[in-house]
This record gives C-alpha cells, structure tokens and sequence, in this order.
C-alpha cells in the first residue's frame, strides 16, 4: 500500500535526468530569484560526491577552482529551482567520493576523461556471410 507520503515524494521527482556520477563534470542551471526578477545561474564543475541515493533528498557535490580559491556547492538534484544538469566530461575514476582532490594539486588532481563515443553504443557491424565451401571446391583451389 502507497502512503501518502510516498505518493507525494514521488510526484516530485524529476523526470529525464542524466546519469551524473563522481568524476563527471557538470553544468548546473539553477533559478534565482531576486526581488522580482529571476534569472538563472549556471555553476560548472567536477561532481565529488553523490549523496542520499535517488529519492527526493538526493544531493550532488560539485567544486571548482575560481581564481586559485575552491569553491562548493551542495545541489539537490530534485529542487524545483533546478532547471538542468548537463554533463559535460565524463571522468574515469575508482572511488565514490572524491574528497582527495580538495588537496590535490598538479597531475595528482587531474582525472582521465572519458570520451562520450566509447559511453554510447555503437551499432553493431554487421559482416559479410562467409562462403562455405563445399569440398568439391576445395579440390579445385588445390589443383
């Protein structure tokens, strides 16, 4: 039986989201409203760390450097002041939470990219049928 707390978190879930994971980098277009007029805020950067699972409460860390001082945000990913997410840079990484990188500097803080036509599923080629050859043929090619 579905609550009614259920139901409603359910509502409020957002629909057609990417799939953001640690390492990615990310675009965040979020509103802001100020007195009355609202405008939307892009923030970019490398998402450290996914939190809380995919409900309602989910957050993302995402950080980024701004004049040699790092800056970040925790987002909930289901806010309605989100308008979206894109991911831009997908990064290979072996842990869920990068909170290394805050001190890392250099070739220690860099992550190796993923390039989008390796995540997406290339079309299968489809080979030529080889031709079977029967064994008359075989002593034609012989002789």
């Amino acid at each position: 039986m579905i609550t009614k707390i259920e139901q409603f978190n359910k509502m409020q879930l957002k629909q057609g989201l990417p799939d953001i994971r640690p390492g990615d980098t990310v675009r965040v277009h979020q509103k802001i409203k100020e007195k009355d007029k609202e405008r939307i805020q892009i923030f970019e950067g490398l998402v450290l760390a996914i939190k809380h699972g995919k409900g309602v409460s989910s957050t993302i860390n995402i950080r980024k450097v701004l004049s040699g001082v790092g800056v970040e945000k925790t987002i909930p990913i289901h806010s309605p002041n989100i308008e979206k997410i894109e991911v831009i840079k997908k990064g290979k990484v072996r842990r869920a939470k990068l909170y290394y990188l805050r001190e890392a500097r250099g070739k220690r803080g860099k992550l190796k990219n993923i390039d989008f036509e390796q995540i997406a599923l290339e079309p299968e080629t489809a080979k030529e049928p080889t031709e079977i050859k029967t064994p008359e043929d075989k002593k034609e090619a012989t002789e």
